[in-house]
């Protein structure tokens, strides 16, 4: 017999979503027909600037109006609205399948809700996981039926063994086919984190780290003598918890968001600290649109 995978949202909450939408710092080409601003010239409704006709120009593009005014022939530019990929990054590696509530599964929520409010916008959206070599992944996907095999796919994300963070985000930022806004659910439990988002960096990405930890450790509930297991091979560590102890390791724990925040200021990284204990729904329908990600 076997057990049915939970279900990532209720009805109510996907209504909500709904009608919101992911806002862009900087307008982006992409390749499709969709909703989005694009650098690119076209031929929506939204005015971008003048040029002067040159022969073969359509010209149905003249504005009548500064010809009058300057008896020269002008086109009108308009900004293109197409389609994005949205980049879906999720660190599924051991130390991510941890606390209560979990880190993993929460990151398959949030990844989820970002991604419908990106599809219902028609907005192409991809998924990738970082654990274990070259990771899995869902190849692009598009419009609410999109929104079938993206739930399906994170719904059966498994938690990864082994592999490379860093080397993960440079493959991807090597073989991305398209530049676009991108959202990585991590704990950035590796100590390799900053080489890991600098990595993503070189590409023109719009990139969202959401740093994703447990209320355990975020604040402890420990005392006396413990054995640390690494869940990803590193050596165990015997500790005895005290209340000095543990305001170190807060002190600590502060002064390493501190720093992972002010890494992502210096490189245009929009850093979201996200504590599993808060509802999903919350983070969402509140924070992110606190923060500018959501509108």
């Amino acid at each position: 017999m076997t057990t049915a995978t939970p279900q990532l949202f209720d009805a109510a909450f996907v209504r909500k979503l709904d009608r919101m939408s992911l806002l862009m710092k900087r307008a982006m080409a992409g390749d499709l027909q969709g909703e989005r601003r694009s650098p690119r010239r076209g031929s929506s409704v939204e005015f971008s600037d003048y040029r002067h006709y040159t022969s073969g120009d359509d010209f149905r593009q003249i504005d009548w109006n500064m010809y009058a005014r300057m008896e020269r022939f002008f086109l009108k530019l308009f900004v293109a609205e197409e389609e994005l990929t949205v980049h879906l990054l999720i660190d599924n590696t051991a130390s991510m399948d941890w606390g209560e509530p979990n880190k993993l599964q929460y990151a398959r929520r949030t990844a989820g809700a970002l991604g419908y409010i990106a599809l219902a916008s028609l907005d192409r959206v991809t998924v990738t996981a970082f654990a274990n070599e070259g990771g899995k992944q869902l190849p692009g996907v598009r419009g609410r039926r999109g929104a079938i095999p993206l739930f399906d796919f994170l719904q059966k994300l498994p938690a990864g063994r082994g592999g490379s963070f860093v080397e993960s985000c440079r493959r991807y930022a090597r073989t991305a086919r398209n530049a676009g806004p991108l959202i990585l659910c991590s704990d950035l439990m590796d100590t390799q984190w900053e080489e890991a988002l600098r990595a993503l960096t070189v590409r023109p990405f719009e990139i969202t780290l959401i740093h994703t930890l447990a209320p355990q450790e975020i604040r402890p509930q420990l005392d006396g003598d413990f054995r640390l297991v690494d869940a990803e091979g590193g050596d165990p560590i015997e500790i005895t918890a005290d209340l000095e102890s543990l305001r170190r390791y807060e002190q600590n724990l502060q002064q390493w968001r501190g720093e992972i925040e002010s890494f992502c200021s210096g490189r245009g990284i929009t850093y979201l600290f996200a504590d599993t204990s808060s509802p999903v729904e919350e983070f969402v329908l509140s924070t992110l649109r606190r923060r500018g990600v959501l509108r």
